[in-house]
């Protein structure tokens, strides 16, 4: 059997569309995973987590423009940080900073490691919501 150009092209278009599709049927059923911060360490960084807690308090770097929120689920406690871009998706949906303070919060985030101490950053402006 003869592989001719035409095959060829048909065989890429058939499994390009199968891959497109494979995408489309699994791509919402990806979520982020729910931990409790006593359960995070050194294993998770760079990992996507989603943590419900409390902001116990909020701190801002000396330019304001990252604030480093310290947040508590009951099990432990860390630093969310959340730089200028998140900041400003934050304000556009009138909200401030200072909001957040003692509400009972959802944050999605990633799990860095800064000066040997584990953190959270904020993922997008969405990525912390209050919720209750």
């Amino acid at each position: 059997m003869e592989i001719t150009d035409d095959k060829l092209l048909r065989i890429a278009l058939i499994t390009s569309l199968i891959g497109i599709i494979g995408l489309l049927i699994f791509t919402p059923s990806i979520e982020v995973k729910k931990v409790k911060i006593e359960d995070i360490d050194r294993g998770m960084i760079d990992e996507e987590v989603c943590i419900d807690c409390v902001v116990s308090d909020i701190a801002s770097s000396a330019s304001k423009t990252s604030y480093f929120l310290t947040i508590n689920d009951g099990t432990g406690q860390m630093s969310l940080v959340i730089f200028e871009k998140q900041l400003a998706e934050l304000q556009s949906n009138s909200l401030d900073i200072n909001d957040f303070k003692d509400k009972k919060v959802e944050v999605t985030g990633k799990i860095t490691e800064y000066n040997s101490e584990l953190e959270i950053i904020l993922s997008s402006g969405d990525g912390l919501k209050i919720t209750g």
